[in-house]
């Protein structure tokens, strides 16, 4: 199931916690009437089930609250992450010391939102209630879903700037490997820069406009070539593509590109890297083949740059891609229907 989906069958429902027939019949059925899914744990039942069933909002009877149930809400409340705060409907009785339940209460489950009503109350206001409290619950899950959106962008800015780094760390070694002077260093290394930052313009700002990808190939790896020594082989049709496909394939070259920089055909001397792609039918497909470098070991888990390739490239060709790590090189191959990359797309 998908995240939506998932919520829906478990934050989307109402626990009730009543001992009594009479009254679990009654709370279904009300809560029904206004299409509330009710699911009901009555005496005898171990509540803990339907807890981590993690419903939307709870509702109990007084006569529910004996020690245990109060026992087993708390300790699955203490183990909610930190967004939930549990909307928790307690309905008392008349005649009960109402103030010196709910200072139990609060104590017992500090992390839920409580909402007391005396018996007994309207079906309007105790509908008007629970609906609120489901309205809170949704907001509370909106929330969850910003932070970990938040938290993935803030990986994701992570990852890439270290990526950035490592680009700049690796054109100021070539330039300098390759400079007799610091003028003709420092020309060389700001022209390397501004190529780094051509992809970006080229391509991440293209306002809609179709971009090819010998484009993109030639911008991603000019900061790495060096004269007369041109450690990438690259060929094949022109083909145009959107601004979305364009992204994205920057995007996995810079990736490939940093990875084999760091440990793959790009870091040793005589390493070197081949890029091709071409048209087969339908499929548009592209191969990525580094050769010359250190021997190659498959990882023992996937990095943040691994998971970002499977995914940025499953989503853009709708096929997975097959990456091998032979021991002579790490080999990225893709391909999928040119209708979901072309310009017309």
């Amino acid at each position: 199931m998908t995240d939506d989906i998932q919520d829906r069958a478990t934050l989307d429902h109402v626990l009730v916690l009543a001992p009594y027939r009479r009254d679990a019949d009654y709370l279904r059925q009300l809560l029904t009437e206004h299409d509330l899914d009710v699911r009901i744990c009555s005496t005898g039942s171990s509540v803990t089930p339907f807890l981590e069933a993690s419903p939307g909002v709870l509702v109990a009877t007084h006569e529910a609250l004996n020690p245990e149930v109060v026992s087993a809400v708390g300790a699955w409340l203490a183990t909610q992450p930190g967004w939930s705060e549990m909307p928790i409907v307690v309905l008392l009785d008349r005649s009960s010391q109402q103030a010196r339940v709910k200072a139990a209460l609060v104590e017992a489950w500090p992390r839920a939102r409580q909402i007391f009503y005396q018996r007994p109350v309207t079906p309007v206001e105790l509908v008007s209630g629970i609906q609120a409290a489901f309205l809170a619950r949704l907001r509370q899950r909106d929330v969850r879903d910003h932070i970990d959106r938040e938290i993935e962008l803030r990986r994701e800015l992570n990852h890439r700037v270290k990526n950035i780094l490592a680009s700049v760390t690796s054109i100021f070694e070539m330039t300098r490997r390759g400079a007799d002077t610091l003028e003709g260093f420092s020309g060389d290394f700001r022209g390397r820069l501004r190529a780094l930052s051509d992809v970006h313009s080229a391509v991440f700002q293209a306002d809609g406009e179709a971009v090819s990808i010998q484009e993109i190939v030639d911008l991603t790896f000019e900061p790495y070539r060096l004269p007369g020594h041109d450690r990438f082989a690259t060929g094949g049709p022109p083909i145009m593509l959107n601004r979305e496909a364009g992204t994205t394939l920057a995007l996995c070259l810079h990736e490939l590109a940093t990875n084999a920089i760091k440990y793959g055909g790009l870091s040793a001397p005589s390493g070197q890297v081949s890029f091709t792609w071409g048209v087969s039918g339908d499929d548009v497909w592209s191969r990525w083949e580094e050769t010359g470098g250190p021997p190659v070991v498959e990882p023992s888990r996937q990095g943040y740059g691994t998971r970002y390739l499977r995914s940025a490239l499953t989503s853009l060709f709708g096929q997975a891609p097959v990456i091998t790590f032979d021991r002579h090189g790490l080999i990225c191959e893709v391909r999928g229907l040119q209708s979901r990359v072309s310009r017309n797309s």
